[in-house]
């Protein structure tokens, strides 16, 4: 481990105990990479193979020092999440979460951390710079634009980048959020309940890797996961035009 990060992760060690959670579905040929860079943040590191059909699960219990974690079969990203929520709250107060495809940079964690004010636990989101470079798929520019502006209008926070999957939650107030969606939806309704709830969310600016060299293999569908988006941001906004909110944030 580099001494720099050594010593910026000791001076955090003041805002609570940490600890990452990277969920993996079929990510064999980046997962690997990404673990160890997460290691080097020398937290608890929790990996969650959420019904992984390649060799994903294979090359992660080939790596000491980790907390491994399964589903026999694949119940969506934030259902791995929370899975590795429930093991991290047992030695974290917060949890740092890290995609498997290789698009983040583990040590931009310290810009997250740093985020952190003293003395408030809000939820710390990596607001992912570049992501107007030609290497980004339309997918992901459009979706983050969609998506930021139905958190908004669902009466969560203001955002630039919603979707963004590195982040840090306080716990165990992430995990009783009353977050229905277990696939991709969970990250955005769970921005949406920490604002209901009056917990902040702050962004920070991390890096972001989409060149096809890296390999990178994502899972969301754009035909699929937008009518998932569309389910999840109606529920939510039925929820904030017709229950009041001193209601919606005892929920």
């Amino acid at each position: 481990m580099s001494p720099d990060i050594r010593n910026t992760t000791l001076a955090f060690r003041r805002k609570g105990r940490f600890a990452v959670i990277i969920p993996v579905f079929n990510h064999a040929q980046a997962v690997a990479d990404v673990i160890r860079e997460s290691l080097k943040l020398d937290f608890p590191v929790f990996v969650v193979d959420d019904g992984s059909t390649d060799s994903s699960y294979d090359k992660i219990i080939e790596i000491n020092g980790i907390h491994p974690l399964h589903h026999k079969k694949n119940r969506g990203k934030g259902a791995a999440i929370m899975t590795g929520f429930a093991e991290a709250v047992k030695i974290a107060d917060w949890a740092i979460t890290i995609d498997a495809d290789g698009q983040h940079h583990p040590p931009d964690a310290l810009n997250l951390l740093a985020a952190i004010p003293e003395n408030e636990r809000p939820i710390i989101v990596g607001r992912r710079e570049g992501m107007i470079d030609r290497d980004v798929p339309w997918t992901s520019r459009f979706g983050r634009r969609f998506s930021n502006f139905w958190v908004w209008t669902s009466g969560g926070p203001g955002m630039t980048d919603s979707q963004s999957g590195f982040r840090i939650y306080p716990l165990p107030e992430a995990m009783n959020l009353n977050v229905i969606a277990r696939r991709y939806q969970f990250e955005v309704e769970i921005l949406v309940k920490a604002h209901w709830k009056k917990i902040h969310v702050i962004e920070a600016p991390v890096r972001v890797t989409y060149a096809m060299r890296s390999g990178r293999i994502s899972h969301f569908h754009p035909l699929i996961d937008f009518v998932r988006n569309n389910n999840t941001f109606a529920r939510l906004i039925v929820q904030r035009l017709f229950i009041p909110h001193r209601i919606r944030s005892k929920r």
